[in-house]
């Protein structure tokens, strides 16, 4: 499937949305169907004004045809939104010399609706604080995200009096009311454990405060079966070479995305993985077979990758992880796989497969790049080779003794 870009564009004084593509026929033909869609020689695209019904035909005209990457244009909707929920509202002026270099900052996206005077120090000194202690993006942004929600109920009472007691009483109102799962509780009572004994520096806060039991949830995974299915059914060689290498080192579609050809060790037959969850590196191994796949790809690949092995061809920067995520949910469905799974899915089947051909689960651990071996322990509940050698008291009743059927 070819893969086409939606990105906002401004073009002769009109909001519009901008289609990029290579060139290819049938995505053309499709979109001048539509009625809607001009060539714009200036941009080198073809565009649409921006409406949420020109939006959705184009995505019903290409829905089947491509992998769709549009969250440049969902940003610039959301940053629209905001703006008019604004408008109206007085802002006092900050001089650019006493602006706080947070106020520029778009790496974090959080609610300010409803948030209180009383705290509107809270996210600031937070996000600070985290980005001293050099936390992930992902964190910062969930922790931070977590936090106001507090921040929103509370108002204009400040959450710096809060007690241990107090946020009991808001867990139990979250878990009753709200109805939040036990991972999304967990998120929340480490926003707020950051805050208040990192950031404010209050001893042991939250030690009286219990934590609600996870649910033990087994990996989801493909038979070898079903990835056969999954791996034909996509005709696209960069789509294929992308799940080939998820599923050949068992790697995290954010791993995948960050992967630059540089990381592709020929003469070691090794893939270097740079600052993976919890920031750190890792090999895992080269499959001789996906080796020779990523040559191919490359030498077909037009314009060739610069820097990351698989590059957006508009912007030669790393593929999204949203459009990696498209492309296995397409092909599933062309697969006709009816399991709630996602591309994750492809790095569970990689360790519980090593597990049935007999690979130490201490191995796995590290090709995994877990922490700790109970992780990996896992999939040693779903391994088919542990359970198939496990015989039912039943078979032997049945062989001993004389049961009427």
């Amino acid at each position: 499937m070819i893969d086409v870009i939606l990105k906002p564009l401004q073009h002769r004084g009109q909001e519009s949305i901008g289609i990029y593509f290579p060139i290819h026929p049938r995505i053309q033909g499709a979109l001048q169907k539509t009625g809607i869609v001009k060539f714009s020689g200036t941009h080198k695209c073809w565009y649409a004004a921006l409406s949420k019904e020109n939006y959705n035909k184009i995505f019903a005209a290409l829905k089947g045809l491509a992998v769709i990457e549009q969250s440049a244009l969902h940003q610039y909707l959301a940053e629209k939104k905001t703006k008019k929920t604004n408008a109206g509202k007085i802002i006092p002026a900050i001089s650019s010399e006493a602006k706080p270099a947070w106020v520029n900052s778009r790496e974090i996206v959080y609610k300010k609706k409803n948030m209180g005077s009383a705290n509107a120090h809270v996210i600031p000194a937070m996000h600070q604080h985290l980005k001293l202690k050099a936390y992930s993006q992902s964190t910062i942004k969930t922790y931070l995200n977590e936090m106001s929600q507090l921040l929103h109920l509370l108002k204009d009472i400040p959450a710096d009096q809060l007690t241990p007691e107090h946020l009991k009483r808001y867990l139990v109102f979250c878990y009753e009311k709200l109805q939040l799962k036990e991972n999304t509780l967990h998120s929340r009572i480490n926003a707020m454990k950051f805050y208040y004994e990192q950031v404010l520096g209050r001893e042991k806060f939250f030690w009286t405060i219990p934590r609600p039991k996870k649910p033990q949830l087994l990996p989801k995974l493909l038979s070898e079966d079903e990835l056969t299915r999954l791996f034909n059914a996509l005709t696209n060689k960069k789509h294929k070479a992308i799940l080939f290498t998820a599923y050949s080192a068992g790697l995290r579609v954010s791993e995948i995305v960050k992967l630059k050809v540089a990381d592709i060790d020929s003469s070691r037959m090794q893939i270097f993985v740079s600052q993976s969850k919890g920031k750190k590196d890792r090999y895992v191994g080269l499959s001789p077979i996906v080796l020779d796949i990523l040559r191919s790809y490359i030498k077909t690949c037009t314009p060739r990758p610069l820097e990351y092995l698989f590059e957006s061809e508009q912007t030669h920067t790393a593929y999204p992880i949203r459009t990696v995520q498209q492309i296995f949910t397409t092909a599933k469905q062309k697969a006709g796989i009816r399991k709630e799974v996602g591309v994750h899915s492809l790095r569970h089947s990689f360790a519980t497969h090593l597990l049935e051909k007999g690979t130490d689960i201490k191995y796995i651990k590290d090709l995994l790049g877990h922490f700790d071996i109970k992780t990996t322990e896992r999939y040693l509940h779903v391994s088919k080779k542990q359970l198939v050698n496990i015989v039912s008291p039943f078979d032997d009743l049945w062989k001993k003794q004389s049961i009427d059927w």
